[in-house]
């Protein structure tokens, strides 16, 4: 895996709105995988921080904690994505 898909892989799972099925769609990596990758890429307190955060009501990583109208992998607020940098508002 190129430093590039780590490094969007990594920016997916941060995100509270991206379910792990949308990571699994684009780079065929389970949860479990993306878990792994995780610890592996960031630093313990960080790994632990992100954990906490996807197993508390906030995230909705997982797509049966999702409202079922939500039908889309990202915001409808949000630019493309060009070259992996976010177009700021």
């Amino acid at each position: 895996m190129s430093e590039e898909e780590i490094n969007r892989i990594i920016e997916m799972a941060w995100e509270d709105r991206t379910p792990f099925e949308a990571i699994t769609h684009q780079f065929s990596l389970s949860e479990q995988e993306v878990i792994t990758l995780m610890r592996v890429q960031l630093k313990r307190s960080s790994f632990l921080l992100w954990r906490k955060r996807v197993n508390s009501g906030v995230s909705q990583k997982h797509l049966k904690k999702r409202d079922p109208e939500i039908t889309r992998f990202k915001c409808s607020r949000q630019r493309s994505i060009s070259l992996n940098k976010i177009s700021k508002r």
